[in-house]
């Protein structure tokens, strides 16, 4: 077992105690979880109530969002091909889940390069028609940076394991990341998609002295507006609401090994680039 895999045991199952209470809770709705793996050259297996749920979790891999129902759960997480009785890297038992929270949660190095655990509240209000937010988040062993967007500076001097957003018309734009104050691109130029009524978030992973820095992108949908002059009735509530339950997140915690813990129901994650 590596130190990187035995610190990031630790960091989760500590952060674990503070997220549940952390987390704002709406007993009539399920919680849903996404999670972005960000610690490099770290792979694991992820059991839930004894059953596999990510299998060969690999660094960069963001999962889908998926419905959790508010209980609890019992988490382990092993090296690859352990198995569910193998040793545990990292374990909880009785997790509470709570419900009705929007929350993707992040292992990532800190900005001194050791790993730790992020959960980040997603922005799902209301977007003014004709535009779209960008959420920008620093979670790379990296200093300061800025971020531009076509060339022109969006959000400076953002740090580890901060985040800036804002609503930007909708539409592309080629987004890098550059040394704050300066232009010595660290990361990108990236084209990204800014869908109206939509949240890009955009992850900057990795490590700087490792040289091995990289982009995650996310998109959450269905925080549209009604044009002006138009009312949005219930219906317009309803498909927001539907929209938002369905891309909604929430955070399970137990992330070990640069591994993250996922709980709900068995899928195994997609690699996203």
């Amino acid at each position: 077992m590596s130190v990187t895999t035995r610190t990031l045991g630790a960091t989760a199952a500590m952060a674990l105690v503070g997220l549940a209470s952390a987390v704002p809770a709406h007993a009539a709705e399920d919680a849903h979880v996404s999670i972005l793996h960000g610690v490099p050259d770290a792979t694991v297996d992820v059991y839930v109530n004894g059953e596999a749920l990510l299998e060969d979790f690999e660094p960069g891999t963001l999962t889908d969002p998926q419905m959790l129902p508010e209980g609890e759960y019992d988490l382990k997480v092993t090296a690859p091909d352990a198995g569910a009785d193998g040793d545990a890297i990292v374990e909880a038992m009785d997790v509470a889940v709570p419900a009705g929270a929007n929350i993707t949660v992040v292992a990532h190095l800190d900005a001194d390069g050791e790993p730790t655990l992020t959960p980040f509240v997603n922005d799902t209000s209301e977007i003014e028609a004709g535009k779209a937010r960008l959420t920008v988040r620093h979670t790379a062993a990296a200093p300061a940076v800025d971020v531009r967007a076509n060339g022109e500076v969006a959000f400076s001097g953002l740090t580890n394991p901060n985040e800036e957003s804002a609503d930007l018309p909708s539409g592309s734009i080629s987004a890098d990341v550059v040394l704050a104050g300066t232009d010595t691109v660290a990361l990108g130029p990236a084209d990204l998609d800014l869908a109206e009524g939509s949240n890009t978030i955009v992850y900057a992973w990795g490590s700087a002295e490792d040289e091995n820095l990289k982009l995650a992108t996310q998109s959450i949908s269905g925080m549209h507006s009604a044009p002006d002059g138009v009312p949005s009735g219930d219906g317009g509530q309803v498909a927001a609401a539907d929209q938002a339950g369905r891309y909604a997140l929430v955070t399970l915690g137990a992330l070990a090994a640069g591994g993250l813990v996922l709980a709900g129901s068995r899928r195994t994650a997609r690699q996203r680039s």
